[in-house]
């Protein structure tokens, strides 16, 4: 494999960046990346549904802690599969000091899905994480670590202190790394321990297993936000992934104050917009992403001075990604035909970033589902730590019930139009829990504008395609003599 990959297939939503389709890239020799959102919920859900193809099983085996996997395993796991319409168990929500048996399955579970993504070949993994939901980190990328991740990558945020982090378990030392917490700057406050710290020895049966650095690559907005990361992270950036407005899922808001156009979505113009000479000048790799999911773009990139493309939409709709089988084929349906409608939705996301949906009936991108949807936060991966009135540290969620919310010291206005994107990113899997009236959460599909490009995948008369004709396609056209690069301007 070449030093960087030309291809980065994006870390998406929950689970819909599984390990089957981190695998099947990485085996083409481009990054495959599991997307490490939610993992210990999804391993939960995939063990009470019975593990029936035997795969769980197989990466707690190779777990190198055994009591801690068998503690899960026994725990966890439902022989047969749970009965039908019956809900999930659901697992403590995460806190700065979360529980011992948390901690473990944010470990083990991350290390399966890295260690199942591995299997069959050499070629490096990389694994997704988001900057917003920050208190499971230190377990998951410990677990990642310990399954030998080869790339760490991390956006909807500015991640400064992960390599710190990567540092520190790569030494095997205690890892730290500071929870923001609205309102811990207050002079009054200033005594609040925001610091989350993991000591890998007191976790190990035995001695600490030698680990290797990963390279961490930060998903940025922009040659700004890149540079500032070069002088301010706590520890070595290897590379940036510059993401376009265009791309699915979160994207950076508008710099600036925040318009909206006819429609609805937020307007994004010249200050949004990447200098690639900048880039350049920085000289660590950077990778494009937003829109190069079509032959020919992995050409452009590359002429401009990018290591290459990062592409996330037309994955997620391969045989291979995680995202639900009927979703995929009434998506493509609409792409085949030119009609599939993506919204830029400013209010939906809890974390306050605009989210890129497909506008679907039965999803809650329909006003008549959200409507009808009973608000509840029973996941809790999106909530924001903030100071009590008592000067401790308390969690709350715009997209929880309005009345918590607000006893919790949030705006009423804040909480309009958000969405419960833990339950429906789970929908989105087919892992939806199961409520006590029997109905299930329903799903929220996150995709970039280009839905309606990943028609070009399919060969004539078939009905799906493989990540292998993703990756085959998109190289079609990058295959000629690399052009001179312009140089950076100062």
């Amino acid at each position: 494999m070449p030093q960087f990959p030309k291809i980065i297939q994006g870390g998406m939503g929950i689970g819909v960046s599984n390990w089957r389709l981190a695998q099947a890239v990485s085996k083409l020799g481009q990054l495959g990346v599991v997307s490490g959102t939610v993992l210990d919920t999804v391993f939960v859900r995939r063990l009470a549904d019975g593990d029936r193809d035997g795969n769980m099983r197989r990466g707690l085996e190779a777990f190198p802690f055994q009591k801690m996997a068998q503690r899960i395993w026994q725990e966890y796991f439902v022989p047969g599969g749970r009965p039908d319409r019956s809900p999930y168990p659901v697992i403590p929500m995460h806190q700065k000091r979360d529980p011992r048996k948390l901690v473990e399955l944010c470990m083990v579970s991350n290390f399966v899905e890295v260690f199942l993504a591995r299997e069959g070949h050499k070629n490096p993994v990389g694994i997704n994480f988001l900057e917003k939901v920050q208190l499971p980190h230190l377990a998951s990328i410990y677990g990642a670590m310990l399954a030998g991740v080869g790339y760490v990558l991390m956006g909807a945020g500015i991640p400064l202190h992960i390599p710190g982090v990567l540092d520190a378990f790569a030494a095997q030392r205690t890892a730290e790394y500071r929870l923001a917490v609205t309102g811990a700057a207050q002079e009054q406050f200033a005594s609040i321990d925001t610091l989350m710290r993991l000591d890998p020895s007191e976790y190990a049966e035995g001695p600490l297993p030698a680990l290797e650095r990963p390279k961490f690559l930060a998903i940025v907005s922009s040659n700004v936000l890149a540079a500032s990361m070069l002088r301010r992270a706590n520890g070595r950036v290897d590379g940036f992934v510059i993401e376009g407005s265009s791309a699915g899922g979160h994207n950076a808001p508008p710099r600036g104050k925040l318009q909206l156009n006819a429609g609805g979505e937020p307007v994004y113009g010249e200050r949004d917009r990447v200098n690639i000479a900048d880039m350049r000048g920085l000289g660590v790799p950077f990778w494009l992403a937003g829109g190069y999911g079509r032959a020919g773009k992995l050409r452009e990139a590359l002429d401009q001075g990018a290591a290459g493309v990062q592409v996330g939409t037309a994955f997620a709709f391969s045989r291979e990604s995680g995202l639900r089988a009927d979703l995929k084929k009434r998506l493509l349906d609409k792409a085949i035909a030119g009609k599939g409608q993506v919204f830029t939705d400013p209010l939906a996301s809890p974390t306050g970033f605009p989210l890129k949906v497909a506008l679907l009936d039965g999803t809650t991108s329909a006003s008549e589902v959200y409507a009808q949807r009973t608000r509840v936060c029973d996941l809790g991966y999106l909530r924001e730590p903030y100071v009590t009135p008592e000067g401790e540290i308390g969690y709350r969620c715009s997209a929880e019930p309005l009345e918590n919310y607000v006893a919790k010291e949030g705006k009423s206005e804040d909480a309009v139009g958000r969405k419960c994107l833990c339950n429906a990113l789970l929908a989105n899997i087919g892992l939806g829990q199961t409520r006590k009236d029997g109905w299930t959460e329903p799903a929220l599909v996150t995709v970039g504008d280009d839905l309606n490009t990943v028609a070009q995948f399919l060969a004539p008369g078939a009905e799906d395609y493989s990540a292998a004709d993703v990756v085959e396609r998109l190289l079609s056209l990058s295959a000629d003599k690399t052009k001179p690069v312009p140089a950076a301007t100062a």
